[in-house]
């Protein structure tokens, strides 16, 4: 599967569905965006039940302020609407690997419950 581009129109109903999904954030001025950009093209051709998403910080400002993306590249993996990493800079090919198979074997189960509990003892008001 190619990577596909991401808007803000985009953004929410493509993480928010069932399965996992890896975003790039990027810039075309950026270097080691440049460099990074054919590793995640890559992987995207290897995992294809995966969705891989681009976002460009220039064209989309407002998403990546929104999402407070301070350096780029940035990575931001999903898993059904849940953020499961958020991390800047470039990685190996073997390591989105390594993501992908962590993503894939958690138990979402667990995770939810898991979040569920941070969010009782932190009193929020949607916790459950």
């Amino acid at each position: 599967m190619a990577t596909v581009a991401m808007t803000g129109e985009t953004f929410q109903s493509t993480i928010e569905k069932e399965g996992i999904v890896f975003v790039d954030f990027w810039a075309s001025w950026c270097g080691p965006c440049r460099a990074f950009g054919p590793i995640f093209e890559k992987a995207s051709e290897k995992h294809p039940g995966v969705t891989w998403a681009k976002v460009d910080t220039e064209a989309e400002q407002g998403l990546a302020g929104a999402l407070q993306i301070r350096a780029i590249p940035t990575l931001m993996v999903f898993r059904d609407g849940i953020l499961l990493l958020a991390e800047s800079g470039m990685l190996p090919a073997a390591a989105l690997d390594e993501l992908v198979a962590k993503a894939t074997s958690l138990d979402m189960s667990e995770v939810r419950r898991e979040l569920a509990a941070v969010k009782a003892a932190d009193g929020s008001p949607d916790a459950g």
